[in-house]
């Protein structure tokens, strides 16, 4: 069985030159707990909980045939030093267990380093994955969708209709009858309506404001 973890921005691979006794996987699933009256509480699925990968092993000193499993062994406060940065990091890395079928990205988000007496340069270390999905925000398309989002696109020109007032034409345009003085304003506008903006006619078309 090979462990080993990848970053993939890099190629930096760490081979784990000991294999670990066990690998405990942990998946569990969200659920909404609901008290109903006369039946009790009832639970309601939500979806599935980030799965989390465990596992202990050591980085041994010297290259012992009985347990490691390649030659070539890393020095193991640089291995240590590998586990420690990528644990800092916001990026996620590969990991790899071949014969648990296992190949998918996971940040690391604990580890714990261990030194025994009468085993000098060995490190022991626990570590915990948990795997990486990635959630991209969606940006809006323009300054007028993050001023309004729930208004429908407004028409460049407005037909004046019997009952309008500016206040009600900017409220059902814009959500807000304050704009009704932005209309008044545009210079094609005034020019319709002349001195008294109170005194619009059906019939008129008004050039509505663009922002």
């Amino acid at each position: 069985m090979n462990f080993y973890i990848k970053d993939k921005s890099t190629e930096d691979t760490l081979y784990l030159p000991v294999n670990p006794n066990e690998v405990t996987i942990r998946q569990d699933k969200q659920y909404e707990t609901i008290n109903i009256i006369n039946l009790g509480e009832v639970d309601f699925p939500k979806g599935e909980k980030i799965t989390e990968i465990s596992y202990s092993s050591f980085f041994p000193q010297e290259y012992d045939s009985s347990y490691c499993i390649y030659e070539n062994i890393p020095e193991p406060q640089s291995a240590m030093n590998k586990l420690i940065e990528w644990t800092k990091s916001d990026k996620p890395v590969q990991l790899i267990i071949d014969a648990a079928q296992i190949n998918m990205l996971v940040l690391l988000t604990a580890h714990t380093s261990t030194f025994k007496g009468g085993e000098p340069g060995d490190i022991y270390y626990d570590l915990t994955c948990r795997t990486w999905r990635n959630v991209k925000a969606t940006p809006l398309m323009d300054g007028n969708s993050a001023k309004r989002p729930d208004l429908k696109p407004v028409p460049p020109t407005y037909l004046v209709k019997p009952g309008d007032s500016l206040w009600k034409i900017a409220k059902a345009q814009f959500n807000d009858g304050s704009y009704w003085r932005k209309i008044y304003e545009i210079s094609e506008n005034k020019k319709t309506i002349g001195q008294d903006y109170n005194l619009i006619k059906p019939g008129m078309k008004l050039v509505m404001p663009r922002d």
